[in-house]
């Protein structure tokens, strides 16, 4: 499977919105600076029917080489967390959402 990259995401609002190359990477970018900085202060970002990127706390903990097997200390850290919304793994998992249209009852 290819994986989508910044430029065919740039090249498909150009075709299906209809801006320029240009116009197009420049909203992708401003989208995704947008998104990063919400998450950079510790917001989540909600997209409708995707999902809902969010950052959480870590604590400390102990971890341990599984080399050698001594004990490390793991740093408090903050983590990125995605959460997909039930449309998109339905959608990924072929299954309707109860409500969608065309439902057999």
């Amino acid at each position: 499977m290819p994986t989508i990259t910044r430029a065919h995401l740039a090249e498909r609002i150009y075709t299906q919105v209809g801006l320029s190359r240009n116009d197009s990477a420049a909203l992708l970018e401003d989208v995704l600076a947008r998104v990063a900085a919400a998450l950079e202060a510790g917001e989540s970002v909600k997209i409708s029917g995707f999902g809902t990127f969010s950052v959480r706390q870590k604590g400390r903990r102990i971890g341990r080489n599984p080399k050698t097997g001594m004990e490390v200390p793991i740093l408090p850290r903050r983590v990125l967390v995605f959460r997909p919304s039930q449309v998109l793994k339905a959608g990924i998992n072929g299954d309707k959402l109860p409500g969608d249209a065309g439902e057999d009852e």
